[in-house]
């Protein structure tokens, strides 16, 4: 595995990057040689944070930790993600998809899965077409984290959603 680490904010160490390298090392069973992980460490007042993104065969593997202690951190991001791996593979098995990164042992044994996805609620809206910052609003006043709605500039549907900083985002398809 080749391990790609940055850092915002923060002085990535020789210890930081050993610490690193020797956690999610341990995820190494799991992947051929050539997989790149790519790892952002940052600090914003208190909090220590570790992202963590591991692209796989037109997916992409990710988790992102907080803690007050960057070493707490990146033991959380690692436990993170060799649950979703675990998840993933049991998808991968279900679907007799070929395994990309993975190691032939990893995709070969069963792993008992901890949550199973269960839908268990399916809304019907109609979407009028109103402009990013209309549905902003909307979202606001119906009290949610995101919202849906047909964009009327593109006639595409898109998502807005709330992010950290009372900042918002925008989710549009891409073909």
């Amino acid at each position: 595995m080749r391990f790609i680490i940055s850092g915002k904010n923060i002085d990535v160490t020789e210890g930081l990057k050993a610490a690193v390298e020797d956690k999610l090392g341990k995820l190494e069973r799991y992947f051929t040689p050539e997989t790149e992980i790519i790892v952002t460490l940052s600090v914003e007042k208190e909090r220590q944070k570790i992202e963590v993104t591991i692209p796989v065969k037109g997916n992409i593997i990710r988790s992102e930790q907080v803690s007050n202690d960057m070493y707490v951190s990146i033991d959380l991001v690692e436990e993170v993600i060799e649950r979703q791996l675990r998840k993933y593979k049991n998808k991968l098995v279900d679907r007799k998809q070929e395994g990309g990164n993975f190691q032939p042992a990893f995709v070969d044994k069963d792993y008992e899965e901890d949550e199973d996805v269960k839908i268990i609620r399916t809304k019907r809206f109609g979407m009028k077409p109103m402009y990013p910052e209309d549905a902003c609003v909307q979202m606001e006043l119906l009290g949610h984290n995101f919202f849906v709605f047909r964009n009327a500039e593109t006639e595409e549907v898109n998502v807005v959603y709330k992010r950290k900083g009372n900042t918002y985002g925008l989710i549009e398809p891409e073909f």
